[in-house]
């Protein structure tokens, strides 16, 4: 049976790894079969750690959410800072939460078309170790190339009112960036479906949610950190749809009394984990590049297949 401390554990590994573009699924898997835990929690344990990070994106974002529905409903307000703006900035930023719903759909019925796939056959050691090194190598030439132009901000450049509001504004001078890389309000409804096809690849274990949509928000030509937030962003609907959907499920068999402490430490850990890696992630990527992902994602697939081909690490 899990326990507390089983669940805070794993609250943590998922607060950090759902946001930091390293796949939650391969260290949830990987840490419970090499501490030799009985069980994982079940479908009722799933939710809790859902629900955390739901709670973390909506924390961390609720104002920036507050501004895309409203201008999307008619406000003519910034949504990175909520002054009044007009013009083209305002014709862009009025379109955001209508392409963030577009951007939605294509994980949605993915999702549910491949529901009993992602939760057996696919939750492979192999296909996992291939996920988690294809998207390095895709995550790291995107990072080399369509971010290359993009020159890491200074800490001058970085601090407050200097960020994504100055995009809004007109866009950052030439001596701050070589070319105009976008800010993620500036994404055409192409790029937001492409960005979606993307999460919804991300349905197979090891390829990482935010590190297939952070990579294809890179090739959409935004920075490191707007490419991250508009990820951040779209995992709010697919999350909360994930989390309903498999609350319903838990709701049928309901609660085990055994369960209730370790739901309520897994969400409390996973919540709170979750905001401090969203804004430690934010902050990382104004001053440095994906490198460090990169090469983690890589020397994990290899430890994987490593256990699949010298332990009985066989199957999750």
């Amino acid at each position: 049976m899990l326990t507390v401390w089983h669940a805070i554990i794993l609250g943590i590994i998922q607060g950090i790894t759902e946001f930091f573009p390293v796949s939650s699924t391969a260290h949830l898997v990987l840490v419970p079969w090499m501490l030799h835990w009985p069980s994982d929690g079940g479908l009722t344990f799933d939710v809790a750690l859902h629900a955390g990070t739901l709670a973390a994106i909506v924390g961390f974002f609720f104002t920036t959410w507050v501004r895309i529905i409203r201008a999307g409903f008619g406000a003519a307000i910034d949504i990175h800072t909520g002054a009044p703006i007009a013009g083209a900035a305002l014709a862009f930023q009025r379109r955001l939460l209508w392409f963030l719903i577009l951007a939605t759909i294509p994980g949605g019925v993915i999702g549910l078309l491949f529901e009993k796939q992602i939760d057996t056959t696919w939750r492979n050691p192999l296909i996992i170790a291939a996920s988690l090194i294809g998207v390095a190598l895709v995550m790291g030439w995107a990072d080399t190339h369509c971010a290359a132009a993009q020159p890491l901000l200074s800490r001058a450049a970085a601090s407050p009112g200097a960020g994504a509001s100055s995009f809004s504004a007109g866009g950052p001078s030439a001596a701050t960036l070589h070319r105009q890389a976008k800010d993620f309000d500036r994404t055409t409804a192409w790029e937001a479906w492409w960005i979606g096809c993307a999460q919804a690849v991300a349905v197979i274990p090891g390829i990482s949610r935010s590190g297939a949509t952070i990579t294809a928000g890179l090739f959409a030509g935004m920075t490191r950190e707007a490419a991250a937030r508009f990820s951040f962003l779209l995992a709010t609907p697919i999350i909360a749809g994930a989390v309903l959907d498999k609350a319903w499920d838990a709701h049928k068999t309901g609660i085990p009394a055994a369960m209730h402490a370790p739901f309520l430490a897994g969400v409390l850990a996973s919540t709170i984990v979750g905001i401090v890696s969203i804004g430690l992630f934010i902050r990382f990527l104004r001053f440095q590049t994906l490198r460090f992902f990169v090469w983690y994602r890589i020397i994990l697939g290899l430890a994987v297949i490593a256990l699949f081909f010298f332990t009985n690490f066989r199957q999750f």
